[in-house]
């Protein structure tokens, strides 16, 4: 008898710099997407902490340090701030469109200048066309490229101000990567307004959760990730919600003034060290 769905393989990579925290090496495991299962397998992974880049499934595998946390927001009982409120309302007229994950001219123009102010000393800022067809259309999962476009005068969609690669499970929506116009006047918080609409989107589906990738306390760049209420984390005991004095006294401090600019810190390689780059197995 033959079992439908094989068991995958796994495997480790070797060590190498940390691109969270300095001074540290990170390991990973990970393991292949691939076969009619692919979404299933993808899902499984994804509820014990597994990301996917292309067609891998990774997750930390340090031998010293757990500092990397998989968060999610829980969207159907998400309470926007006050301040998210205004990025809702400041940038409700933009246009919002599912495509198909297909890389576009427009949308690598896009990422390279999201790049070069937000992760210049990033591995991803060497990224050209085909790597970045290789992030969006290599995938083995269901998923989507949404693009938020600025409306022309009568009302079609415009110029492209940022996207989100994104995959949908039976239990959310897991944000792989988003980029966006950092530079734009009037259109201020358009990274968190592009998380603050996939809450939306996923409260209105009746998917329970959207999956934000790994938050790492101490890594400034990461902590954007605790301002969305209520947050449940990855423990060894599974996935709990984050104590609302803890989530508020992290937010006090994600949201204090820093004299660092973003995107300089310690060689960052981007959002949750993309790419990801694996030996062949």
């Amino acid at each position: 008898m033959t079992a439908p769905i094989r068991f995958p393989r796994f495997f480790v990579t070797s060590p190498a710099p940390c691109p969270y925290l300095p001074d540290r090496q990170e390991r990973k495991v990970f393991t292949e997407l691939k076969g009619a299962h692919s979404d299933q397998l993808n899902e499984a992974l994804g509820r014990i902490g597994f990301r996917r880049s292309q067609t891998v499934a990774y997750r930390p595998s340090c031998l010293d340090c757990q500092a990397c946390v998989s968060v999610r927001v829980v969207a159907c009982e998400f309470k926007p701030s006050s301040t998210q409120r205004r990025e809702i309302k400041r940038n409700s007229d933009l246009v919002v469109t599912e495509c198909r994950p297909w890389a576009t001219d427009e949308q690598f123009e896009l990422l390279s200048k999201y790049l070069s102010v937000r992760h210049p000393d990033g591995g991803m800022s060497a990224m050209d066309e085909l790597d970045y067809a290789d992030m969006i259309e290599h995938t083995p999962v269901t998923s989507t490229v949404i693009e938020y476009r600025e409306p022309t005068k009568d009302g079609e969609p415009g110029k492209l101000v940022g996207a989100c690669l994104t995959d949908r499970q039976g239990d959310g929506l897991s944000m792989i990567y988003s980029f966006y116009d950092p530079d734009h006047e009037g259109r201020a918080g358009l990274g968190n307004y592009i998380i603050l609409d996939h809450i939306q989107r996923a409260a209105h589906d009746r998917l329970p959760y959207v999956y934000l990738g790994y938050w790492v306390e101490g890594s400034p760049r990461m902590q954007y990730k605790v301002r969305y209420r209520p947050l449940e984390r990855l423990t060894r005991d599974g996935w709990q919600r984050m104590d609302s004095e803890e989530q508020s006294r992290l937010i006090a401090k994600a949201t204090a003034p820093r004299g660092e600019k973003a995107g300089t810190l310690g060689g960052a390689r981007g959002k949750d060290g993309q790419p990801v780059k694996f030996p062949a197995s």
